[in-house]
């Protein structure tokens, strides 16, 4: 039987969105999978980075385009949510 390994290799942190109560931090960063080009994911991470938690994976068109979508979300969402002076401050 043949195992699926994944390398990874984090190119630029760039945010920690969460941190859990177990020391996992919910994660943006910039990554190569199996030596691939470079995808914006966002995962969960034990402290020491040797695991890999749930989370998604993004090309750069996808990422800028969600960044897109956030940005255009009614007010109404914001006010909802508690967000609107951390987005439209």
């Amino acid at each position: 039987m043949n195992e699926l390994r994944m390398s990874y290799s984090i190119l630029k942190p760039i945010a920690i969105l969460n941190e859990g109560s177990n020391g996992w931090t919910k994660e943006l960063n910039l990554i190569s999978w199996n030596g691939g080009n470079a995808k914006f994911d966002i995962r969960w991470w034990p402290p020491n980075k040797q695991s890999i938690g749930k989370g998604m994976t993004f090309t750069p068109e996808e990422i800028f385009t969600l960044g897109d979508i956030l940005h255009t979300l009614p007010r109404e969402l914001h006010k909802e949510y508690g967000r609107e002076n951390l987005l439209h401050g």
